[in-house]
């Protein structure tokens, strides 16, 4: 594991693949083929791992407000990461650490980080380079789906982490509060937008693309230059993290998290809820 823990690379995870302590989560998706990600995984994944999905596993059904992904039934997701393993720290015994992945440049990979630690699960690390990465390197793949396991999965939610529509209303003009925008520059601009039904983004918000995280082979950038692309935000009392729906937002957290900047709040319903009030 990188000294960054919220990164780990092929060439460790392959050394660590048979550990008991570490279990591995496939979040590959697609938003115009929201069966994509699984047919993914079912043809061919990393060995031994488990599969969440955006949709169904990581987000809760839409309803009037939140946004397009809101966040899961905290219940829910709690049961899942039993089932296929992950243990919460306890007296006892250490806490499972979870490694995520994808095939899109960290963007669900991201929002299983971002909320296993909202759920106060800190052993969480995302791979660096995702699927193809791994594939380029010839390690092991497989279409064998494992076993669900037996783990003790208990959330310690963490609130502080998050801002509601209100929050961000009220707070969005205050000295110190810094909200950013994580999408591409036309979307922010309203020059284009192709999912949401209105353009533009929340008066007052900055724009950093998520994109710029990685590099086009879902790497992420080193740690200085996560650090320079914050520069002029990063004495800002509190940053506040929204994109389309709450996910490549977390891309963005979990770049500054990179930068070592740490009060920062992810605005879950994002540019998707803002406009359904």
């Amino acid at each position: 594991m990188t000294n960054d823990s919220c990164v780990v690379s092929a060439q460790w995870l392959l050394k660590h693949i048979d550990n008991p302590q570490v279990v591995i989560i496939d979040c590959r998706f697609s938003l115009a083929d929201s069966q994509l990600g699984k047919q993914q995984y079912q043809t061919s994944h990393i060995s031994g791992a488990y599969y969440l999905d955006l949709n169904l596993d990581l987000s809760s059904p839409i309803t009037e407000h939140g946004g397009r992904h809101p966040l899961p039934d905290i219940d829910q997701l709690s049961k899942k990461l039993a089932n296929i393993g992950v243990n919460s720290q306890t007296n006892n015994s250490q806490a499972t650490l979870v490694v995520a992945y994808d095939d899109s440049r960290l963007a669900f990979a991201s929002r299983l980080w971002w909320l296993l630690r909202y759920l106060g699960h800190e052993q969480v690390a995302v791979l660096d380079g995702g699927f193809t990465g791994w594939l380029s390197l010839g390690y092991p793949v497989t279409d064998a789906i494992p076993p669900q396991k037996t783990a003790n999965f208990t959330p310690k939610l963490q609130p502080q982490m998050m801002v509601d529509f209100s929050t961000v209303k009220t707070s969005k003009d205050t000295p110190g509060v810094v909200l950013v925008d994580s999408r591409e520059n036309d979307r922010y601009l309203g020059i284009r937008e192709p999912i949401d039904k209105i353009a533009g983004h929340i008066p007052g918000a900055v724009n950093y693309p998520w994109q710029d995280v990685t590099n086009a082979n879902g790497y992420l950038y080193p740690q200085k230059q996560q650090q320079q692309r914050w520069q002029e935000i990063q004495d800002s009392e509190e940053i506040v993290v929204y994109c389309g729906s709450g996910v490549t937002a977390c891309v963005n957290l979990l770049s500054l998290e990179l930068a070592g900047i740490s009060n920062t709040k992810l605005y879950p319903g994002s540019w998707s809820d803002w406009i359904s009030y």
